[in-house]
């Protein structure tokens, strides 16, 4: 799959909640480095997420490419609803690197968590 496959089918995963396809395109070993869950294996946080999530709507803003490497960012907006019903809008863009047979390695996700990080706290409580 090239980068743009990849990118696409991550986000139509993750907004259906088919986390065993969303792991599919990660490496053994890889890694989702989240503001919210933290640093995790990729099976561990997408199960603990899909725990949280009740729905979630993702709209693609951009695909930016590293044409020098294996790396892109993916920039789009997630409108988030937890178990709780409670729901959460924002930017988020996701930084993506590759490993040599095009699965994903890692994963670093950036985005506002003023109210997410609130919105999950309350979900352990």
């Amino acid at each position: 799959m090239k980068k743009n496959e990849i990118a696409r089918k991550y986000l139509e995963y993750l907004e259906s909640g088919d986390m065993e396809k969303v792991i599919s395109l990660f490496s053994e070993n890889g890694i989702v480095d989240s503001p919210v869950y933290g640093i995790k294996k990729a099976d561990e946080f997408y199960y603990e997420l899909n725990d949280d999530t009740s729905n979630s709507k993702i709209q693609l803003k951009g695909i930016f490419e590293q044409k020098r490497s294996n790396d892109f960012a993916l920039y789009f907006s997630y409108e988030w609803t937890l178990k709780s019903n409670r729901k959460v809008d924002f930017d988020v863009v996701d930084i993506i690197e590759l490993d040599s047979q095009n699965k994903i390695k890692r994963l670093k996700i950036i985005y506002d968590t003023v109210i997410s990080r609130k919105l999950v706290n309350e979900l352990n409580e």
